[in-house]
């Protein structure tokens, strides 16, 4: 079973809809049992790095994802959960789960449209298998005002570019992220979770 973490931060439904698409048994969740025993864990998410923060603290979902994460299960980060696994967010300062080194910083190029909303290309920056068989000219749905920014180089699975070359996937030993919604980027998106169903966890 496949475990979408439900911490009130809305997109739940259109990831659980595209697993479903692909066969996959998955659960909108955030009861901490029924996640702990899950095969695989998905954090979705739009809206306020803050008010997400302040949910999963007062749940204890906070714990229950350090949990799962050091348990070596399978974890996804999407869009919101691409940022919130970083130390922290531009977005009023606010502290987050730090599983990756770094922050989650607003675009400031004045001269493009923000939010950064619509299609884009994604450039790999290393292999990895939630990459496997994807189409290199292929193009997935963004919608967000800040992006992951890694310390690390080598945390960086992909990059895209909006005024400035951010990281659009990130990740590290069984966690990956990205910040693109692959579950509304059509066949290219829904490979991209198909391959995240097939991983082990390990890069």
């Amino acid at each position: 079973m496949i475990a979408i973490i439900d911490y009130k931060a809305g997109n739940l439904t259109s990831v659980e809809r595209a697993l479903i698409h692909l066969g996959k048994e998955c659960r909108i969740t955030d009861r901490p049992a029924e996640i702990l025993s899950a095969e695989r864990v998905i954090l979705p998410g739009v809206g306020a790095a803050g008010a997400a923060m302040d949910v999963m603290k007062k749940s204890d979902l906070d714990s229950v994802i350090y949990d799962v994460i050091d348990g070596g299960v399978p974890f996804l980060g999407i869009c919101l959960g691409a940022q919130i696994i970083l130390d922290r967010s531009e977005e009023n300062s606010v502290s987050c789960l730090g599983v990756i080194r770094g922050s989650a910083k607003k675009f400031r190029n004045t001269d493009l449209k923000i939010p950064h909303m619509g299609w884009n290309n994604i450039s790999a920056v290393c292999p990895h298998p939630v990459l496997a068989g994807i189409d290199e000219r292929a193009q997935y749905y963004f919608v967000h005002s800040y992006y992951p920014d890694p310390e690390q180089r080598n945390d960086i699975v992909a990059t895209t570019e909006y005024g400035v070359e951010f990281a659009s996937i990130i990740g590290k030993e069984n966690v990956v992220a990205m910040q693109f919604h692959p579950e509304k980027s059509g066949r290219h998106g829904l490979r991209i979770l198909q391959n995240f169903c097939e991983w082990d966890g390990k890069a």
